[in-house]
């Protein structure tokens, strides 16, 4: 009889049926809350942590793969990001950012980070919601040591960001600071179980050859200095890259070369002008590598990329390469892996004191043109007068051929002096190009520098 009553009831049957959906609906929300969700991979654009770098030689970009990883190896997912790809509304999504910066110079920002430090933060967005640490890379022996990387901790903590802990400076690769920083990622992860950082040990290398490039130059030697391992093959490194120098009187302090030749060559090559202290003493890595070392003695030598100043991307692009001085060595290796590949169109702007004794590998330059390897080589002799006495005053007067190139896709790659050629060449690029075109190149990775 209830039951007859009931199914004769349209409103209790309504009230039964939403009862049992509200049921259903709070079982399905509690199922959902408890089942496993995938983690965040890297790279996804979906990490909870950013670690944003802003290197110029690589460093930055290293520990900040590291610094990913230990964070991910306590389940928290997190990815590198350069500086160049932070998406303006990057810094408005994320709620945890480690920031880890290097200084460029006298403390100015790597070209990585140019955008971001014209722009970004010229501007005053409220970062209330977001936490943060900076890691800043530097030398003490520069006047405004770390400048970029304090420059942005200030910026950071005036537009409301909170520090999860205090800035660390790293004096030239303190191991000390280093650990610090690794500690607190350690404590922020929860894990001890931290990847190791140690980065590659030194190997032992001897010296093959010393040739003079310069002999009868008003300025200091530049040597073209060729090394072997003293055991076993050749490490692999590409075009762009760096090779670190540990020297017996400075072993705390390595000194990065720009790698001149490449592994098919046999060797590893390095330019090096000899520099003299005040006192006139030799300088302790040049004055080792040029003078002191004999062909007995060990020198302690490691291979380190150079993404930044790798052709990646630019490989099949025509290439225009500026640069003076010792700067000739990354810019010839890049050259020589071009015209290995069988491309062409390559073209040398490069500047020197007197051509009578200064054009450095001038038969090797001249024969490349000779063949069609390059198709232009446009010098410059400061001390021989002229209308155009420097690399910046030439590339001025092409300024023409420059646009040409560059609107067929030329990657434009800058080596040498950060005082006076490279500044000055930066100056001419903004003329012929605007700020706007030459901020587009960077953006696409075709304008790179590697300058000290």
């Amino acid at each position: 009889m209830m039951l007859a009553a009931f199914s004769t009831d349209p409103l209790r049957w309504g009230s039964a049926l939403a009862l049992c959906g509200g049921y259903l609906a709070m079982c399905l929300a509690i199922w959902r809350a408890r089942a496993p969700r995938p983690k965040p991979q890297p790279g996804s654009g979906e990490a909870d942590w950013l670690v944003v770098y802003a290197s110029q030689t690589g460093s930055a970009e290293y520990l900040a793969g590291q610094s990913a990883a230990t964070l991910r190896t306590g389940g928290l997912p997190a990815r590198a990001v350069c500086m160049s790809d932070l998406a303006d509304n990057m810094l408005a999504r994320a709620t945890r950012v480690l920031f880890i910066a290097s200084t460029y110079g006298e403390g100015d920002a790597p070209d990585s980070a140019a955008r971001f430090a014209g722009a970004t933060m010229a501007g005053a967005p409220d970062l209330a919601h977001l936490h943060y640490a900076v890691l800043a890379l530097g030398d003490s022996s520069y006047t405004h040591y770390c400048g970029f990387g304090r420059a942005l901790d200030g910026w950071l903590a005036a537009r409301g960001a909170t520090p999860l802990f205090e800035r660390i400076d790293v004096d030239r690769g303190d191991p000390a600071a280093l650990t610090a920083w690794q500690q607190h990622l350690g404590r922020l992860a929860g894990t001890s179980d931290a990847p190791d950082w140690e980065a590659p040990a030194y190997g032992d290398w001897r010296i093959l050859e010393r040739t003079v490039l310069n002999p009868g130059s008003a300025g200091a030697p530049l040597l073209r200095i060729a090394l072997a391992p003293r055991a076993g093959a050749l490490p692999h490194w590409e075009a762009g890259d760096l090779a670190q120098v540990s020297v017996p009187a400075d072993p705390d302090h390595p000194r990065e070369y720009s790698i001149a030749s490449l592994p098919s060559e046999g060797r590893l090559e390095l330019l090096v002008r000899l520099q003299r202290r005040p006192d006139g003493s030799p300088g302790a890595a040049s004055g080792w590598l040029c003078q002191g070392a004999t062909p007995e003695d060990r020198i302690s030598l490691r291979v380190r990329a150079h993404a930044r100043f790798r052709l990646n991307g630019n490989a099949a692009r025509p290439l225009v390469a500026i640069g003076n001085g010792s700067g000739l060595a990354g810019l010839r290796a890049l050259l020589k892996a071009r015209i290995d590949q069988g491309k062409g169109d390559n073209w040398l702007l490069f500047g020197e004191r007197n051509a009578a004794h200064d054009f450095v590998c001038r038969e090797e330059l001249q024969g490349w043109l000779a063949a069609g390897a390059l198709a232009r080589l446009d010098l410059a002799f400061s001390r021989d007068g002229g209308p155009a006495p420097y690399v910046q005053h030439r590339l001025r007067e092409q300024a023409q051929e420059l646009r040409r190139w560059v609107e067929n896709g030329a990657a434009i790659y800058v080596c040498g002096s950060l005082q006076g050629m490279a500044g000055g060449v930066h100056e001419a690029l903004l003329e012929i190009l605007g700020a706007g075109g030459l901020d587009a190149l960077s953006a696409e990775g075709r304008y790179r520098r590697d300058v000290y």
